[in-house]
């Protein structure tokens, strides 16, 4: 079968289409014959090499959300799943394929309404956008400001903010065309990419990076800043110092990771997303053109999310 894996650490042109075999489901899972596979920024963070502290090498084929058929169970599966269109978890790699492995827990059954390329653009994003908010403690009325709106996280955060009557939605870009689409999703305010404007309850941070720090001072007292993701890299090495200085304002800083939630609450709120949210995909590619992809990705020109098929 095809696959993309990363060859080389750092660019996109690291990652090179290779031939592996077709794997066999073992234990509690499914091989499934993917339709669309999730470019996600976690994929970038890995093929920098930046997580290699971590076991990644190179060699590995990313992707961790794919959506297809159920072609083959493991000894203690239920066959029921065969031929069945899912969504599915594969884990912190292995989706950039033509086939992929996942465990059986991770697996939702698509609605016949549902594309599998929404599925992928909604499926991890809904539920780290509807925890993530939920780790911050949001409540109606509140201030949340959304840091790098313009991903699928971002996107299903403001969808969910508003939906949660908060007072104010505001959001980062780096358009005023992106913003405009925004406001259409249900954001409120639209706010430069430094976040220089306003006071904020919430912030939901999907970038992290160098500039960290400086949200801090967006906060109201008793604010609550939850970092989702880190596409733009690590906070700076002060940022703890700069958190401490603002003792007297009772800050949180939280991370928030969807690994700490029971697969169980993460299925049930994917099943009701797959119905409710707004799947915004900004361009569906062949798995050969990942290396387009994540350059499109690295460009910062993605709003919503990219899908490969194979």
């Amino acid at each position: 079968m095809k696959a993309v894996a990363i060859k080389k650490f750092g660019g996109p042109e690291g990652l090179a289409v290779i031939d592996l075999p077709t794997p066999a489901p073992g234990e509690n899972q499914v091989l499934i014959a993917t339709e669309a596979i999730g470019v996600g920024g976690v994929d970038v963070v890995i093929r920098r090499g930046d997580l290699a502290a971590y076991g990644f090498r190179e060699g590995h084929v990313p992707g961790g959300e794919v959506a297809g058929t159920v072609t083959a169970v493991g000894e203690d599966v239920d066959p029921a799943w065969l031929g069945r269109r899912v969504w599915a978890f594969t884990g912190t790699g292995g989706g950039y394929a033509e086939r992929a492995i996942a465990p059986v827990g991770e697996l939702v059954p698509l609605p016949p309404s549902l594309s599998a390329v929404d599925a992928v653009t909604l499926g991890s994003a809904g539920v780290v956008a509807h925890f993530g908010l939920a780790h911050a403690r949001f409540g109606p009325g509140e201030a949340v400001l959304v840091r790098g709106a313009a991903g699928s996280i971002g996107i299903a955060t403001v969808q969910l903010a508003a939906r949660g009557k908060a007072g104010v939605v505001a959001v980062t870009t780096s358009s005023p065309e992106r913003g405009r689409r925004l406001r259409e999703l249900g954001a409120t305010h639209v706010v430069d990419r430094a976040g220089r404007e306003g006071r904020y309850d919430v912030i939901i941070d999907v970038v992290a990076g160098q500039d960290l720090s400086s949200f801090l001072d967006r906060l109201n007292p008793g604010g609550r800043l939850v970092v989702v993701g880190a596409v733009g890299g690590q906070p700076p090495a002060d940022f703890g110092t700069r958190l401490m200085a603002a003792f007297q304002k009772s800050l949180t800083f939280a991370t928030f990771s969807a690994a700490t939630v029971p697969s169980e609450a993460r299925r049930a709120v994917r099943e009701e997303h797959f119905g409710s949210l707004k799947a915004v995909v900004h361009e569906v590619l062949p798995l050969d053109q990942a290396v387009l992809a994540h350059r499109k990705m690295d460009a910062g020109e993605v709003f919503g999310r990219i899908v490969l098929t194979p």
